[in-house]
């Protein structure tokens, strides 16, 4: 079954997202490591780079919550 993203997500977010995710796998990066073992477990790159993206959001996300915690 296709992965078929939810219509009502944050676009913005989504399209920056892929901006961060896009050049890593070209460079020597830990995110390159990541998103190059993905295939090596049956993903297809688009699943790959879907994965990656998820990971860099998580993240974002423990990042934000470090700092609202730090602000408290």
């Amino acid at each position: 079954k296709p992965h078929r993203p939810n219509p009502r997500g944050n676009r913005k977010r989504h399209h920056a997202m892929h901006h961060i995710a896009l050049p890593q796998p070209a460079h020597a990066t830990p995110g390159r490591v990541y998103f190059e073992r993905k295939p090596a477990e049956g993903k297809t790159k688009e699943e790959a780079l879907r994965a990656f993206k998820r990971r860099i959001s998580d993240a974002v996300w423990h990042q934000l919550q470090i700092d609202v915690t730090a602000r408290s």
